[in-house]
């Protein structure tokens, strides 16, 4: 997650990619009928809105990443404080002290949300920090606890209000969860061999010291089964952290509790991200898309400005950015999980909310193209991208900026047979001829216009 600084380097990360993810190889198809059936309803969504907020908000500055000192060269880029590094965590893990988000409002964020097009809510109920956003029993670090201000607050149970919330528009919930925790002493243990300095593993072998693994591990299953018992329905369990996972050093019999979650949730998906295996029901890739579409679930997020968490005067991609990021993911069989970081007030930017209403604006008119739908050759070339639901194929030639030339004819790059093109949003039965590979569609004379649209979406049938 390092920083980035222009629109352009934007793009570049979009297209390029800075994380790795799973590969289509390593996906494992569910045996439990329940779950495959909740695997294609996850593939007609598309579209989820993903939360970063805790108390590191109040600084403007990366989630959890600076607390590790194998990480400082990127992590600590925007400390603008001159202090030590062991300082720094003290200052960081006492952050809990003064997160009050007053201004939360999660009705408010729900009814956005469903309003706008957004079908699913995934929610980091704890990071790599170790800062619980529920009401937890298992730390006093956590969002009710007394010396957390927000902690006598009608909504201080942060994930259980926006659960709720979300759950009550008809939204689904998925529960990002952080495998690792650099707060509990059972995982960055004070006074064993690796010293002060931290990393992202546990700062023992967990190996030679077998007992305090297991109370590591005993910890992280009962906070997972607080949040799938007194919750509510919860259709994801997103896992970060993957490098604590079975195949490794750190075994945290990940499918015990999995299997014990979908005892009382037996549609539950799980997204061990990274991992590959039975609990990767979903693939994500982080801040990039596939250069070819992928024939398994899969969920890009990618962040709506420069940073998972709240950044002071961050720098948003635009809504026609946006859409165009939807539409070549959706096109290549994916999900969007975009994330946005509340402020620490408890409110949303007026940037942020203004780019989720120009989202929504532009769903309304052309979501039956995006919905429901699964990939369709040619996928995607150049400007040009296509879905399909049952026999309908729709493709979608995107403007770059609004300055670009609106032709008379477009050309699409598809070779099925069909009878009529309408537009979506638009005119039906629109004039078209055959070309070398695809054919050329005659706009209505109402479409030419000194702005470029976003795109302009056919329906071919």
């Amino acid at each position: 997650m390092s920083e980035i600084k222009t629109t352009e380097e934007i793009e570049q990360v979009v297209e390029q990619g800075v994380h790795n993810y799973s590969s289509e190889e390593q996906w494992v198809k569910p045996e439990d009928l329940l779950l495959q059936e909740r695997l294609e309803w996850f593939k007609d969504q598309k579209l989820g809105l993903m939360m970063h907020w805790g108390p590191y908000s109040q600084l403007g500055v990366v989630e959890s990443w600076a607390l590790s000192d194998k990480d400082e060269e990127w992590s600590r880029d925007g400390i603008d404080w001159n202090i030590d590094a062991e300082e720094l965590k003290r200052q960081y893990f006492g952050l809990n002290k003064t997160f009050n988000p007053l201004r939360f409002q999660p009705e408010l964020w729900a009814d956005l949300a469903a309003e706008n097009g957004f079908k699913y809510l995934n929610f980091t109920t704890k990071h790599h920090d170790g800062f619980c956003m529920w009401d937890t029993h298992t730390t006093d670090y956590r969002i009710t606890s007394p010396d957390c201000p927000f902690h006598s607050h009608k909504y201080a149970d942060i994930c259980k209000q926006l659960f709720d919330a979300f759950r009550a528009k008809g939204l689904a919930i998925s529960a990002y969860f952080s495998k690792a925790d650099w707060h509990t002493p059972y995982y960055w243990a004070p006074g064993m061999e690796r010293g002060s300095f931290t990393a992202r593993g546990p700062s023992y072998d967990p190996k030679q010291y077998p007992h305090l693994w297991e109370q590591f591990v005993q910890f992280t299953h009962a906070q997972i089964m607080e949040l799938m018992t007194k919750y509510g329905r919860i259709d994801m369990l997103w896992l970060d952290a993957g490098w604590v996972n079975d195949y490794r050093d750190q075994n945290i019999r990940l499918g015990e509790v999995v299997e014990k979650a979908r005892e009382i949730q037996p549609w539950l998906l799980s997204a061990d991200r990274t991992v590959g295996g039975p609990y990767e029901n979903v693939i994500t890739p982080e801040q990039t898309l596939p250069e070819r579409p992928l024939n398994v679930p899969w969920e890009s997020c990618i962040t709506m400005g420069t940073s998972f968490s709240f950044r002071y005067e961050d720098k948003y991609k635009t809504v026609r950015q946006l859409i165009h990021l939807l539409v070549e993911i959706v096109a290549k069989g994916g999900n969007l999980a975009l994330n946005v970081g509340p402020q620490p007030d408890g409110r949303l930017s007026t940037t942020a909310i203004s780019r989720i209403k120009g989202m929504g604006d532009w769903l309304k008119v052309y979501g039956e193209a995006i919905y429901g739908t699964r990939i369709c050759e040619p996928f995607s070339a150049d400007n040009c991208h296509f879905t399909r639901k049952g026999d309908t194929v729709y493709a979608f030639y995107l403007y770059k900026d609004e300055k670009e030339a609106v032709k008379e004819e477009l050309y699409l790059p598809i070779q099925k047979s069909f009878s009529q093109i309408d537009l979506v949003g638009g005119q039906d039965h629109l004039q078209y001829s055959q070309a070398e590979n695809g054919i050329i569609v005659r706009l209505p004379v109402n479409e030419y216009s000194e702005q470029a649209p976003i795109a302009h979406v056919f329906r071919i049938r």
